[in-house]
């Protein structure tokens, strides 16, 4: 029996996510799948299941179909959202904590301004709005809730900043979707991104939000899909299995539900671990403005990979650091910009399928397995 706490990085694919993307799967062994680009039986078939699977997501985004466009997941989104700004302007604001994606990919577009962050991860909206050029700066960029250390930010204040001085802004909303609501409409973002797989839907698709009556030059060419948007056939099994996902968040209340136990049992695991639970532990990030699913503890004298070792060999998945591969063994850039701890962090995240059974066991596994590796260091 294994308990998987590492939702932030991937979350497992929900039943209504597969039975969608088996079902368009069958209707292709069947011959009933075609390219959504012609007008043949097959192809209207597969343009159906694109553009319901569209509006699946834009319903659970508060946004309108057509501003959705689908991508091969946040990564190609953001690399999109920062191709197409690069148009209107040689600089880029980045807040220290972004993710690797944004950071890159923000910097292969001429200058970046970095904006640091207090010992929390948050982001200060007057230091966003100091950092833009006016007549330079193409695109401002904010992450809804921190990948690693879950702090959220002000993210409609820094809309509005950006609204006032007249330049874009791209939230990424990855690691929020599905974990707390997104409104994109009524948020005045002009993108947004996000990827199926972190809220249970499949890998290798995701969207792209473009405000509607925004023009940008596309990142991929070649074609006129995605209204020559996004050039390339569609993932149609992917795209239904993202569709199912946001439909099934998106009923009886389900994310609000989801949302306020994943609270609750980082909650359990913030209490018992915590201040003054367990020497050699301190929690990184805002206790209180986080998201509900991600918790961050500094372990102090103790090298993450022999934690994530023990806690794997006792059943538990979990993750340090923000490195996006277990090849990379640097220090997280989100804790050196907020000043504590590069070196030394477990990341536990839950999610639609985590229980207090899982919990139950990281509370019991994590004082034996730090006092195992403490024992050795001696």
């Amino acid at each position: 029996m294994r308990s998987y706490l590492d939702h932030a990085s991937t979350s497992p694919l929900r039943p209504e996510a597969r039975d969608a993307i088996v079902a368009w799967l069958d209707a292709g062994v069947a011959g009933g799948a075609g390219d959504p680009g012609r007008i043949h039986a097959e192809g209207l078939t597969a343009r159906v299941a694109v553009e319901e699977a569209r509006a699946q997501v834009a319903g659970l985004l508060g946004a309108r179909a057509r501003e959705v466009v689908l991508t091969s997941g946040a990564t190609e989104a953001i690399a999109a959202a920062c191709w197409g700004a690069a148009s209107r302007g040689s600089h880029q604001v980045v807040p220290a904590i972004e993710h690797s994606a944004v950071r890159l990919a923000a910097g292969r577009h001429g200058e970046v301004t970095v904006v640091p962050v207090d010992r929390l991860g948050r982001v200060a909206v007057e230091d966003l709005a100091a950092a833009v050029r006016p007549g330079e700066t193409a695109l401002v960029h904010l992450q809804w809730g921190n990948h690693e250390v879950g702090t959220t930010q002000p993210v409609a204040e820094a809309v509005a900043a950006c609204r006032e001085h007249g330049v874009l802004v791209h939230v990424d909303a990855a690691q929020a979707v599905g974990h707390v609501p997104v409104a994109f409409r009524d948020l005045g973002a002009d993108l947004l991104s996000v990827s199926a797989h972190k809220l249970g839907g499949p890998p290798g698709v995701g969207a792209l939000l473009v405000r509607q009556g925004l023009r940008l030059p596309p990142l991929l060419v070649g074609g006129d899909q995605e209204r020559a948007r996004r050039a390339g056939l569609e993932n149609v099994p992917g795209a239904a299995g993202f569709g199912a996902a946001c439909a099934a968040l998106a009923a009886r209340d389900r994310l609000a539900a989801e949302a306020a136990d994943q609270r609750r049992l980082t909650e359990r695991i913030l209490a018992a671990l915590g201040g003054d639970g367990l020497d050699g532990l301190v929690v990184y990030g805002d206790p209180d403005g986080r998201l509900p699913h991600v918790v961050c503890l500094g372990v102090e004298g103790i090298e993450p990979q022999a934690v994530l070792l023990g806690l794997d060999r006792a059943g538990i998945a979990a993750h340090s650091g923000s490195a996006c591969s277990s090849e990379s063994l640097e220090p997280s850039p989100v804790l050196e910009a907020m000043g504590v701890d590069a070196h030394h962090s477990l990341r536990l995240s839950a999610g639609w399928s985590t229980t207090d059974a899982d919990v139950d066991r990281l509370l019991d596994a994590l004082p034996r397995v730090l006092a195992d590796l403490r024992a050795l260091g001696r």
